[in-house]
């Protein structure tokens, strides 16, 4: 009977032992952050126990904090969802740092707004369409598709369509315009959002399509041959293409000693010099405008002289042209003086 007791006292000593309490003491209480998950422990370490086991001591440590962060999730409301409990956690109150920014909210394309504005909703489509054919669910896209034209052996011709037309290779190319239709759709709305513009390659197409546009793409379609349109016939009166580049052209390693030596010795010369060179043109196109500013100022100083100048050839011009030869005679010596001074003399009397 005695060894009956003590087995049972043995076994609950090392359940106890397996399954510890779920009571921890703490002389400071924890810091606990539910919205984080996080823990911060400020009671100093047994420096003994350290030393001695060091290992058992930082893991009864880490289970005891544990245990009491677990303690504290339970306290918070909780809900049973598919047979599984689920803990709301509350607003977290430490701030951590990010590595990057918070990114913003994405700007809506061209058919969200749309459809934003004409209140279209969309549907969820289904993943999985039942195919009549093979009597089995199928994906409604992509791998394994139902109506794959791809494994069709054989297409049907159209009623308008030419008889002898690939419809295969057709189909593989309307296929490819519509791959890249979406591509460009996809980088207008990028250029659209950070407000820039996309570049129009070949005959792509555009908004407005102006004659810039087109030359471009004829010099593009030119350069595209094996020659980078060398041998390329042009079109009368075409006028050369601007901004599309050229070709660099490079020294041969090999090459005139004498025409190196000389550019070497102008770069030298030119690096020695001091004096720098005179632009004749400029520096009396800008002499002229400094006169002219100076003389513009000081109209606009002196405003009166200005109007005075006026008014005396005003009244100049009013003189008879008897009393515009009696001043130019003034002081002159001659019989046609005497004349005028003669008739002035008369008709004042």
């Amino acid at each position: 009977m005695e060894d009956l007791v003590e087995n049972v006292l043995s076994e609950a000593r090392k359940k106890e032992e397996k399954f510890k309490t779920i009571e921890v003491h703490k002389d400071i209480d924890l810091e606990i952050d539910e919205g984080n998950l996080l823990a911060c422990d400020h009671n100093p370490l047994d420096v003994k126990k350290l030393k001695s086991d060091k290992e058992g001591y930082l893991k009864k440590l880490a289970r005891d904090n544990a245990q009491l962060l677990f303690n504290k999730i339970w306290q918070v409301p909780v809900k049973r969802v598919d047979e599984v409990i689920i803990a709301k956690l509350p607003e977290p109150k430490t701030v951590l740092p990010r590595e990057k920014k918070i990114p913003k909210p994405k700007p809506p394309t061209k058919w969200e707004q749309y459809s934003q504005l004409k209140g279209i909703q969309n549907k969820k489509k289904a993943r999985k369409v039942w195919d009549e054919e093979s009597k089995e669910w199928k994906p409604a896209w992509g791998y394994k598709r139902v109506n794959d034209t791809n494994k069709e052996w054989v297409l049907e011709v159209p009623q308008n369509a030419d008889p002898y037309e690939d419809q295969f290779a057709k189909l593989k190319k309307g296929k490819q315009e519509k791959v890249a239709k979406n591509e460009l759709q996809r980088l207008r709305n990028i250029a659209r959002t950070s407000k820039s513009k996309v570049p129009g390659v070949g005959l792509t197409p555009t908004d407005k399509t102006d004659k810039h546009q087109v030359s471009k793409a004829i010099s593009l379609a030119k350069m595209s041959t094996a020659s980078l349109g060398k041998f390329t016939e042009k079109l009368p009166n075409e006028k050369p293409a601007k901004n599309m580049g050229k070709k660099r052209k490079f020294e041969p390693n090999m090459g005139d000693m004498a025409k190196e030596r000389s550019k070497q010795l102008e770069i030298f010369n030119k690096m020695q010099n001091k004096k720098p060179k005179l632009n004749i043109t400029k520096a009396v196109n800008k002499h002229i405008h400094e006169n002219d500013k100076a003389r513009g100022e000081q109209k606009r100083e002196n405003p009166k002289k200005k109007d005075k100048k006026q008014g005396g050839g005003k009244k100049i011009k009013n003189f008879s042209r008897d009393t515009q030869g009696s001043k130019a005679g003034k002081g002159q010596k001659g019989a046609k003086g005497g004349k005028h001074k003669g008739g002035t003399n008369k008709r004042r009397k």
